[in-house]
């Protein structure tokens, strides 16, 4: 029988994938579990359709991260920490930090999980942040650090 995966099955294929399984192996454990579907016409115009819909949605996706990337490739961020002598800072920037004057300053909604910040900022200056916005678009924000 072929069937329509609906979902990764393990050892058998990936989403969306047709695989011919035996009758007993279809009936008692894929379609009983929703995991995929007989590969009628039908379901197979469904597939079509629904993989039709979700490369669109994908490409707005992709062209919505584009556009917020170029923003912010073009935009600074300033933030304000307390410092010592020799522009030591008195404690660190984050991500949280950067994402909350991304919202203030920039009237932008950035999750702090999408800043890629390998260690705090310790130290007063300006600083080039990545901002993983899509799996292909990479932003790169400018953090400006000055003493309060």
């Amino acid at each position: 029988m072929d069937i329509v995966l609906l979902e990764d099955v393990k050892a058998l294929g990936k989403k969306g994938q047709i695989v011919k399984v035996n009758d007993g192996y279809a009936r008692n454990f894929i379609l009983p579990k929703k995991l995929g579907l007989e590969a009628t016409s039908k379901n197979l115009n469904d597939l079509k359709l629904q993989k039709a819909n979700d490369a669109r949605i994908a490409a707005e996706q992709l062209a919505a991260a584009k556009e917020l990337g170029a923003k912010l490739d073009e935009s600074t961020v300033t933030l304000s920490i307390k410092a010592g002598e020799g522009g030591r800072a008195f404690g660190s920037v984050s991500n949280k930090e950067i994402s909350k004057a991304i919202s203030d300053q920039l009237n932008l909604d950035i999750d702090k999980k999408k800043i890629v910040l390998n260690d705090p900022i310790k130290s007063i200056g300006s600083f080039e942040v990545p901002i993983k916005l899509h799996k292909e678009v990479t932003a790169r924000l400018a953090v400006k650090v000055v003493e309060a």
